[in-house]
């Protein structure tokens, strides 16, 4: 009886320790984080700022003990510059059960195209495209980390108008679900404050010559020139045409304006034009942080692209400390109770449609820098 006693004993303890072994193991086990950037195409060059941005939350997610005692993995997938890529990048993450949060496109066209394959899956989606449509189209899954476009084309007429004092405005734009929503933002709000928009032209993006567009603006008497490019390649070469044809205009543009890829493209093309950012360095404690953090690793200041991963994989992980599981529907709830919480963009405060931030930097290229002029809030 004892032997068999014994033996009882000594299976139940080795139960106990696989039972054990087998939690702690599952315990450990990273949390998964997708995400979908441009690996190749015409885009892969800001695709690099889009992994590393994240790379540096990780860091500091994983360096601080993680998730509830789990670190955090990022699983990359190309979209290749285009829609179809796109799509396909997305589908190919959610056939991994075990990722509950994917950071997705900068790009609104590629959003766009994303959106009914997000709604089917029912899973929380970071986005940077800044199309106002796609936080307010009845999605419940998709979570802004830039400002989007209505506030953007808002501030570029309140600086073009009131301080740049540019009422005769053309607008140039990418003729896809970015640069279409700029225009259809910018032209009422430059009307509402008293200017008037003399020329708008759309063009395809990948586009190699803007003559005819350049020739246009200039016929045109635009003094001030408002622009959405979905491509920094794009407008480097607009920009360096602009100047080849000596076309003189106070230019505010769109982030694509500051990017690294446009201001090494376009060169002294660009000098003394001005842009909206969502991200500068010189903007808050954590933006500047931030910016230590990422030039320590990788030798080189960050630009937008790489600051709205960097602030997404830092939200969804404060969500998923908030939230009682991984469960998409508890996590999508935590991501939406977010408020006042500072990042390298701004700070965010989640509505109901999923934006985030209500802000943007003005600043001016000085010989190819970029340099901080002022902040400025608007309505959402």
């Amino acid at each position: 009886m004892r032997t068999r006693l014994g033996w009882v004993a000594v299976i139940v303890g080795v139960v106990f320790v696989l039972v054990s072994v087998g939690l702690a193991s599952a315990q450990a086990k990273p949390i998964k984080i997708g995400q979908i950037i441009p690996i190749t195409g015409e885009a892969a060059e800001s695709g690099k700022y889009h992994k590393q941005g994240a790379e540096i939350a990780v860091d500091k997610i994983n360096a601080a003990g993680g998730i509830n005692g789990r670190k955090i993995q990022i699983v990359l997938e190309d979209d290749q510059t285009t829609n179809p890529g796109g799509v396909a990048a997305l589908q190919k993450l959610l056939e991994d059960k075990e990722i509950p949060a994917i950071l997705g496109s900068i790009r609104s066209t590629q959003v766009q195209a994303m959106l009914p394959t997000i709604n089917e899956a029912k899973i929380p989606v970071a986005i940077g495209g800044t199309n106002y449509g796609l936080t307010h189209s009845g999605s419940q899954w998709v979570f802004r980390f830039r400002p989007h476009d209505g506030m953007s084309a808002k501030v570029i007429a309140k600086f073009m108008i009131e301080e740049l004092k540019q009422k005769k405005v053309g607008i140039v734009h990418a003729s896809d679900a970015f640069g279409n929503g700029g225009r259809d933002m910018l032209t009422p709000a430059v009307k509402e404050l008293g200017g008037e928009v003399v020329f708008t032209q759309g063009f395809n993006n990948q586009e190699k010559d803007f003559t005819a567009v350049v020739q246009g603006l200039k016929k045109s008497g635009a003094t001030g020139l408002g622009t959405y490019f979905t491509f920094g390649t794009d407008l480097g070469v607009f920009a360096r045409q602009l100047k080849q044809q000596g076309v003189d205009v106070k230019w505010v543009g769109s982030p694509s304006i500051t990017g690294v890829d446009s201001r090494n493209l376009a060169g002294d093309a660009l000098w003394g034009t001005y842009g909206v950012t969502d991200f500068h360095v010189a903007a808050s404690p954590t933006s500047k942080a931030f910016a230590e953090a990422y030039k320590a690793k990788f030798k080189q200041d960050p630009d937008l692209y790489a600051a709205w991963c960097y602030d997404a994989v830092i939200v969804f992980a404060e969500a998923m400390k908030k939230a009682p599981n991984l469960k998409a529907d508890d996590l999508r709830k935590a991501i939406l109770s977010i408020q006042k919480f500072p990042g390298a963009e701004g700070e965010y405060n989640f509505d109901q449609n999923g934006d985030g931030l209500d802000h943007y930097h003005i600043v001016q290229n000085e010989k190819g820098n970029i340099h901080y002029f002022k902040t400025l809030r608007v309505a959402r």
